[in-house]
């Protein structure tokens, strides 16, 4: 999502690898390959309990350019002109430190996603904006050279860790061109679209204009709509709340009221929320969770008991359900502001913050039940030569962005290591994935078409004992001593 700078539509800003062998097809048969379904967690499936960890701002090149056995890149292209001519120009990618910059962000609009993209050439990343993305089409400096860079391995010791033993998919896209709002909407619902099914109608995209990014934002706060014929509308669309979409409920269903409506248990750890009823402490920043928190979207959330107990704040109370025995059926988990991998931060601990919520359910009576899915909202600006494999009419696909299934289930690699797949995969084969375990219905957005991640599972091997994923911090550091921060990742 877009870094905002104007201080009316954001918080202030403050504060080697083992060899890997084997690769995945894109089989889209159950996870042992054979007949075996998913069911509801109570019958053929072991997995009883599935955690989303979402990060923020990473393509996949960005941090596993030159991990063994993937499709990555180590050099990319950008646009020039040559005389009258434009020509594309080889450029190696150069490498860095996961945060190679403080308080330098790349605008991740939609627009931005069309100026890379480049109808399929993937040479304009140059071109796009250097920090947010403006309020228009055009404007702004370009960002030049600064996207094109991948991360020094040593730097992401725990996620080449779990790559190494578990699943990487190396063909994971975003549901649409767009930053995190959009994407966020898609990770509980497969899509943005105001009229129900994906593709019937405008799609909420980008940034709103006020903060809180739902229900709570400021009267006169407006959205970016985008049409079934790709045109992009600026502040054409409404408050980002479902009561003012003009559509019922259920024309806006998320996971969570399939979930509700077949008991099945769920909840959506986040950072504080300002002026939220519950767990928050009196440390919490009060611009904490105002921005990623996908449910203030949902007016049937936002105002009724699931406020505050199925949406969890602070995001660290995971780690009190899962050593208590409350672990839920279905969890998303957003990062705070320093943990969320995000661009132009004053640090990044996003690798330590994924290593202590998988090594809390690894060390638990949770692990053998458990399937975790790590995973990054959009591309960030980064460069990825991947180009999305087709062109919907909401403005996807978007671009490539890394996936990793940690779990006792995760399919092997030759010789015991990790497996890489190559299916093709959106945000909406996660859903598809939860609503075939769970005896779910679809919602009948991107969940109908996408590969389920079934595929990266094996119900038939023994479960693998779990294993630490090496990091400098645990969780206790993250519950304690972690001061939060004075802004959200966007």
């Amino acid at each position: 999502m877009n870094r905002l700078v104007s201080t009316t539509r954001r918080c202030a800003f403050a504060l080697l690898a083992f060899a890997l062998a084997g690769c995945g097809g894109s089989s889209l048969l159950s996870p042992s390959g054979a007949s075996l379904q998913p069911s509801s967690g109570t019958g053929s499936s072991p997995i009883q309990h599935v955690v989303m960890i979402v990060q923020e701002n990473r393509s996949f090149d960005n941090l596993f350019a030159d991990f063994p056995g993937v499709n990555g890149g180590l050099y990319g292209y950008e646009k020039v002109k040559k005389g009258t001519k434009w020509v594309e120009k080889k450029v190696p990618l150069r490498e860095t430190t996961l945060l190679p910059s403080k308080n330098h962000d790349i605008g991740h609009c939609y627009y931005a996603f069309i100026q890379a993209y480049d109808s399929g050439k993937m040479d304009g990343f140059d071109y796009e904006p250097n920090g947010a993305c403006p309020r228009s089409w055009t404007g702004g400096s370009p960002s030049k050279l600064y996207p094109y860079f991948y991360v020094n391995p040593t730097n992401i010791e725990s996620y080449w860790d779990m790559a190494q033993q578990y699943v990487i998919a190396d063909n994971m896209f975003q549901t649409q061109g767009s930053g995190s709002f959009s994407a966020h909407q898609d990770l509980i619902r497969g899509g943005s679209a105001l009229g129900g099914a994906y593709g019937t109608g405008s799609s909420l995209i980008d940034t709103p204009t006020g903060i809180p990014w739902g229900c709570d934002a400021p009267p006169g706060t407006t959205t970016d709509l985008i049409t079934t014929s790709l045109k992009w509308e600026e502040d054409a669309g409404p408050l980002p709340c479902t009561k003012d979409f003009g559509y019922t409920s259920s024309s806006y269903a998320t996971l969570a009221s399939e979930m509700d409506d077949n008991n099945v248990t769920w909840k959506y750890y986040t950072p504080c929320f300002k002026n939220s009823p519950g767990s928050c402490t009196p440390k919490c920043n009060p611009c904490a969770g105002s921005e990623l928190n996908a449910f203030d979207v949902i007016w049937s959330v936002r105002n009724s008991k699931e406020w505050g107990t199925n949406v969890s704040m602070p995001e660290t109370n995971i780690f009190a359900d899962i050593s208590d025995g409350n672990l839920p059926a279905v969890s998303w988990v957003i990062p705070e502001d320093n943990n969320s991998d995000h661009l132009g931060e004053p640090k990044d601990l996003g690798p330590q913050w994924v290593a202590s919520v998988v090594n809390a359910v690894g060390g638990s009576k949770y692990w053998n039940s458990t399937a975790i899915i790590i995973l990054w909202d959009d591309w960030g600006g980064l460069y990825d030569h991947v180009a999305p494999p087709f062109r919907d009419d909401q403005g996807g696909l978007g671009f490539r962005v890394p996936m990793l299934v940690v779990s006792p289930y995760s399919k092997l690699g030759s010789g015991s290591g990790g497996y890489v797949s190559h299916t093709q995969y959106e945000f909406g084969s996660v859903l598809k994935y939860v609503e075939q375990n769970f005896g779910l219905p679809s919602l009948g957005t991107t969940d109908q078409r996408a590969n389920s991640i079934s595929d990266t599972l094996n119900y038939n091997q023994n479960p693998r004992a779990f294993k630490s994923i090496p990091s400098s911090l645990n969780a206790q550091y993250f519950i304690a001593h972690q001061r939060p921060s004075h802004g959200d990742p966007e």
